[in-house]
């Protein structure tokens, strides 16, 4: 019974090695500058997932901004309050996992890391005024761009991967440091205890099994066999 284990860990390791480095280097840099950037583009997801909730729901968007100390702030008119405040953490957490099961079941990358940096770049445009978060919306933006238009797919489908692994590393974290951990702080959950009753840290442990869950899902039936890339390293 321990050989079968070992082996089927070992098969699980092989087949998926790549992606367990980058949730390595993640978790170990993670407090460093080389992950910062990462951070502040899950709360760019995290902003943008609030400014689509409330268009969506009838509202309009004035503007998105966000900052170095990894925080963000949407200012909006209308829409519904208590969609609008769910999607910030949840919304995030699904692009995340979008981008990561688009990488590892699809062909699609190259475009879709276009598609990406032409929505931050369209972003910075039209709803961004601070000079940090317009500099961080459309250099990332034209960054993601470029990538698209002259590397491989292979370099793509990992960047995708990265970014989705690590907005399913940061969500959780983030969603039980903001709302249990430190319940008083004024967080969605915080805004949506007050407007609609309940507790920050029940709204959060409620977000926080639902992320938990669907990550426990699309990893079960998302990763497949093997997952690895292989790199040619061609310039177009």
């Amino acid at each position: 019974m321990i050989c079968q284990r070992a082996r089927r860990l070992a098969t699980l390791v092989s087949g998926h090695w790549q992606l367990f480095a980058i949730t390595l280097v993640v978790f170990v840099f993670w407090g460093s500058q080389l992950v910062l950037p990462l951070k502040i583009l899950v709360v760019f997801l995290h902003e943008l997932s609030h400014a689509l909730a409330i268009i969506l729901t009838g509202g309009s968007v004035e503007s998105l901004t966000v900052s170095p100390q990894q925080g963000g702030m949407v200012v909006g008119r209308g829409g519904s309050r208590f969609i609008s405040l769910s999607a910030g953490y949840l919304g995030s957490l699904a692009f995340g996992l979008g981008l990561l099961l688009a990488a590892l079941k699809t062909r699609w990358d190259k475009a879709l890391l276009g598609v990406f940096g032409g929505v931050m770049v369209a972003v910075a445009v039209l709803y961004v005024r601070q000079p940090f978060a317009v500099a961080f919306c459309a250099g990332t933006g034209v960054a993601m761009l470029a990538m698209a238009r002259f590397l491989e797919r292979a370099v793509c489908d990992m960047v995708l991967r990265i970014i989705g692994l690590t907005s399913v590393i940061y969500v959780p974290y983030d969603i039980f440091d903001d709302t249990i951990r430190r319940s008083g702080m004024r967080s969605d959950a915080f805004m949506l205890a007050q407007e609609f009753g309940g507790t920050a840290a029940l709204w959060g442990a409620i977000w926080l099994c639902i992320s938990l869950v669907a990550i426990g899902v699309c990893l079960r039936f998302g990763l497949g066999s093997d997952s690895n890339l292989r790199f040619s390293l061609k310039v177009r």
